[in-house]
């Protein structure tokens, strides 16, 4: 074998130009195979599905989410091919036509009908508006804006919309979905918006210039944003509001962007329209974002943007900036030995690192673990380098679940979630990071239903054992927490002994994300769970409703059921 490579090696240093010439033709070999791997199986766009300007070449890629501007002064300069239909200065009155010819079409009424009935299946997340008129000059929904040519379903528009804090999803030609919050067109007929979903057949998504649009439940539990900024709502203007708001300037071309920017300059996190006046400051006892007004009270235009609401003065419309609230994000080790080891016990995937970050900038002090996790140290999670028993924590941690692990603990704040959820929470971090998400063929292979068949009865076990073992315990719904922060934070400092500053609770509410919550753009488009997984789960969740109510607490909440 050594003689071999030597005569070859003899042989290429007399002859290099054959020798460059093979290794370029490997190399182009090589290529084409990764080119045929990348494109094979690929589905392509026919002459018939696509009208001018959609773009060259078989098929047509993401383009992944544009951010549009509000009134669309920047639509002029959208790339050519942007869009399948053409710019919009273009006249498109010829393209039902053409379609029509090329037999695209074909069955409109059965579509229709097929539409209506997937629209009911999305009821749980949306309600169905109806179909409207949509125009390139002037959007009907005039956010953010996704074309997706291969795989565009009703769910993933919805989902990307709800996640960026939008009332309204709309789609239109099978792929393009727009996002706003609320709807500025007439209705159109419903055997226009006929087009089926790119990703699913079964379903349709609007039609040519036409928008199928939903209303989203799931914005409610969403921030709604506005640009950078997140929409915290409509609020009676403050009897102190030079104190609370000691910030403001007059601004007679008043916009959201101008208010906005010019309070994230005074570096100051809440920015309030009351008309043309712009006001800056910070939530506190005095203006403290609980108590919500109609929308409507504060609906009077702008005097620079016609389309956008700038509040009047005695209703302000208030946006949270990107300016960071400093007030709670200094943190520490507890200055003595903590006397009592207090747990934060949950089943996993039930929220624990998010309540832990709640916690930390509720008190400024570190929590700890009963574990080691490096990524988490990295994160900022200063106590997870501390051994559990250091009392140099204001608690702990834990996953634990038996009689011997739970009286480690002096008294514990045990946090609940819906089963369903938390499973599905912990089978992403198992697979993909305590952020991250879980691959496809997890879910379709065997590791989900074994992952659920073990950690179901775990998910009822962790719970009855600390109902049953734990010396002082106070039970807090994940879901209570999300739904009414400062109430439950308020509670579980207390357990833990801290004298809450009212207004870094508040300053908490701003900052209440973090690093630690999942993106809701790869949730899955199905449910994972089959009905025996159901049928089981439900009778585990009747026990832990049961065994709550035995011990005079209120039971789980009416969200877990039914399912």
């Amino acid at each position: 074998m050594a003689k071999l490579l030597v005569k070859l090696q003899r042989y290429f240093r007399r002859k290099p130009v054959r020798f460059f010439t093979l290794l370029a033709l490997y190399l182009a070999a090589g290529s084409l195979v990764f080119l045929h791997s990348g494109f094979a199986g690929e589905p392509t766009v026919t002459g018939s599905q696509h009208g001018p300007g959609a773009g060259e070449g078989p098929g047509l890629p993401y383009l992944g989410v544009m951010q549009l501007s509000r009134g669309f002064k920047a639509a002029a300069t959208m790339p050519e091919g942007g869009r399948r239909h053409g710019p919009w200065f273009k006249s498109t009155s010829k393209e039902p036509v053409e379609r029509g010819k090329a037999g695209d079409y074909g069955s409109t009424q059965s579509r229709v009908l097929r539409g209506r009935s997937g629209r009911e299946k999305e009821e749980d997340r949306a309600r169905y508006v109806g179909c409207y008129v949509d125009n390139t000059r002037r959007r009907t929904l005039r956010g953010v804006s996704f074309f997706d040519y291969k795989k565009m379903t009703v769910f993933r528009c919805q989902d990307n919309c709800a996640e960026r804090g939008y009332l309204y999803a709309g789609l239109e030609f099978g792929a393009e979905c727009y996002c706003g919050h609320k709807v500025q067109a007439s209705n159109a007929s419903e055997s226009e918006c006929n087009m089926e979903c790119k990703g699913e057949r079964s379903n349709t998504c609007g039609g040519v210039n036409r928008l199928s649009i939903y209303r989203l439940e799931l914005a409610q539990e969403s921030a709604r944003r506005y640009g950078s900024a997140i929409f915290r709502g409509c609020f009676r203007r403050p009897d102190n509001v030079s104190i609370a708001l000691p910030v403001s300037q007059l601004m007679l071309n008043m916009s959201v962007d101008k208010c906005v920017d010019f309070c994230t300059e005074k570096e100051y996190p809440l920015s309030a329209l009351a008309g043309t006046a712009c006001r800056c400051g910070f939530p506190t006892t005095l203006f403290t974002l609980h108590e919500r007004e109609d929308e409507q009270l504060c609906a009077q235009k702008c005097a620079g943007e016609e389309f956008e609401s700038c509040g009047t003065a005695e209703y302000l419309l208030v946006y949270q900036t990107q300016v960071q609230d400093n007030r709670c994000m200094d943190r520490r080790f507890l200055p003595t030995r903590a006397k009592q080891l207090v747990a934060l016990a949950s089943f996993p995937g039930a929220g624990n690192t998010w309540a832990r970050h709640l916690i930390e900038l509720a008190t400024g002090f570190y929590t700890g673990s009963y574990y080691f996790d490096g990524s988490l140290y990295n994160k900022g999670f200063k106590g997870e380098r501390d051994h559990w028993r250091s009392g140099r924590t204001i608690c702990i941690k834990t996953h634990e679940s038996g009689q011997k692990e739970i009286e480690s603990f002096d008294s514990a704040i045990l946090l609940i979630r819906n089963p369903y959820k938390a499973l599905m929470a912990e089978f992403n971090r198992k697979y993909g990071g305590h952020i991250g998400f879980a691959a496809h063929a997890h879910w379709k292979g065997k590791e989900w239903p074994e992952f659920v068949a073990n950690y179901a009865p775990w998910w009822a076990t962790h719970t009855l054992d600390w109902l049953r073992y734990g010396k002082k315990v106070l039970v807090v719904h994940f879901e209570d927490l999300k739904r009414d922060l400062f109430v439950q934070l308020q509670r579980m400092v207390g357990l833990l002994g801290i004298t809450a500053c009212e207004d870094r609770l508040l300053c908490v509410e701003g900052q209440k994300d973090g690093n630690f919550k999942r993106s809701g753009l790869r949730k899955l488009e199905y449910d994972p769970y089959t009905p025996e997984m159901r049928k089981m789960i439900s009778g585990y969740i009747k026990m832990v409703d049961t065994a709550l109510k035995l011990r005079n607490l209120s039971g789980v909440p009416d969200d877990y059921y039914p399912r």
